[in-house]
């Protein structure tokens, strides 16, 4: 149940963070192609993820477990710091603020997966959350921690899919809701660092 839990605030907040591919199907859903739209939010992302899984995997498959378990702490330190330092920046200059046409082409489509699959927060979870929790498995068998990713899915895809329709519905007061899924992902950041720092103490 903690594991199934802890997927669950990841996947939530992924969801909530706006990305360019949030911003394509935000398009989609504007011109009421909601199917398109479902596929830019499936499709590229389980995609990246597939990836990930598989480098992290074989990474953690050779690294020793007293590392492992180390990097647990790291990530629980980066998700947390990520979390606050996003919060005190602030920023003012969102992805769909950039000079990218977020339309859906095949051109618009790779690039804003590249950027996904490029971004800080992508790789601080795949090497120093999920990839301790794939080393857990190792050791104690991986049935163990399928909740966990299964629950990061359903996470991730429940909060895209509220997100991005939230956005179309209130195309006029995109700004107040962009920020206020901004606020809610980042404090909850903060507070699954602090429980991944302290499940890799009392687990270790």
């Amino acid at each position: 149940m903690q594991l199934f839990l802890l997927g669950l605030g990841m996947g939530v907040v992924g969801g909530l963070l706006p990305t360019p591919l949030h911003l394509i199907a935000t398009t989609q859903m504007t011109l009421r192609r909601r199917a398109r739209a479902a596929w830019v939010l499936v499709g590229p992302p389980t995609a990246i993820d597939a990836v990930f899984l598989l480098i992290t995997y074989f990474f953690y498959k050779m690294i020793p477990p007293f590392i492992a378990h180390d990097m647990a702490y790291v990530g629980g330190a980066a998700l947390a710091g990520f979390g606050a330092y996003l919060l005190w920046a602030n920023p003012r200059k969102g992805p769909e603020k950039k000079e990218y046409a977020w339309n859906l082409t095949s051109g618009s489509l790779a690039l804003a997966t590249l950027v996904e699959a490029s971004a800080p927060g992508t790789w601080v979870y795949w090497l120093t959350v999920a990839g301790p929790i794939i080393a857990e498995g190792r050791l104690e068998g991986y049935g163990r921690i399928v909740p966990f990713f299964v629950a990061s899915l359903l996470g991730y895809y429940a909060a895209s899919f509220l997100s991005v329709w939230l956005m179309a519905w209130g195309a006029g007061a995109h700004q107040r809701f962009r920020k206020g899924m901004f606020l809610a992902a980042n404090l909850l950041l903060i507070v699954l660092g602090a429980l991944f720092i302290a499940r890799a103490y009392f687990v270790g």
